[in-house]
């Protein structure tokens, strides 16, 4: 008969139980997820696929580590929403891939930022922070004002439609020309004002 007290003595069935537990328990956690509609489609019109300049925008933001200090998950407590707006929903990242939720919030975070600020605040502030806000501790990013070099962004865009984006041939096709002459922080700027705006701001 199997007891806890043969099992704690033998590691190797430990080890078996415990990936079995782990798996079962998470499998049941995650797979219903993918059979709601409010988790896998948007969440209304206004959530699009992005943009050539927005999708090149986000992998400077990931490239940047910027998701190590700002989320995008506002939390459905009051003092989240009276302070960022509407919590997350899903709907509003069915075509992120990786979605940048998370729990770090060095800095504010920054689901709902699209539209919140001028894009000439942004390029100040993304320039040099404390010209904007003098007690940020976010470092500068002046490098950012060079231009725009994205030779795979049409690969990129291919990538995302097998996986569920509905990204149109001439889309893809017209993806470099519509990058053309951009600069790193046109497209991080792009890409930060486009955040959030599909719910309905409640601050």
């Amino acid at each position: 008969m199997l007891t806890h007290d043969k099992i704690e003595r033998n590691v190797g069935l430990l080890i078996v139980l415990t990936v079995l537990t782990v798996s079962v328990g998470g499998l049941l956690e995650i797979v219903p997820l993918f059979f709601q509609k409010s988790t896998t489609t948007p969440v209304n019109e206004l959530v699009k696929p992005y943009d050539p300049l927005r999708l090149a925008g986000r992998d400077i933001y990931i490239r940047e580590g910027c998701y190590n200090c700002h989320s995008q998950m506002i939390r459905p407590f009051r003092a989240e929403t009276e302070r960022y707006g509407h919590y997350s929903v899903a709907g509003e990242f069915v075509y992120d891939h990786p979605f940048q939720w998370g729990s770090k919030r060095t800095g504010p975070d920054l689901a709902r930022v699209g539209g919140r600020y001028s894009d000439q605040w942004h390029r100040t502030h993304l320039l040099n922070p404390r010209d904007v806000v003098p007690e940020s501790n976010m470092p500068a990013y002046y490098w950012l004002n060079r231009p725009l070099k994205d030779d795979a962004i049409e690969a990129k865009m291919k990538a995302l439609r097998a996986v569920g984006v509905p990204y149109a041939d001439a889309e893809i096709a017209g993806a470099k020309k519509a990058i053309e002459g951009a600069t790193e922080l046109d497209a991080l700027i792009a890409y930060l004002q486009g955040m959030g705006t599909a719910l309905k701001q409640t601050r």
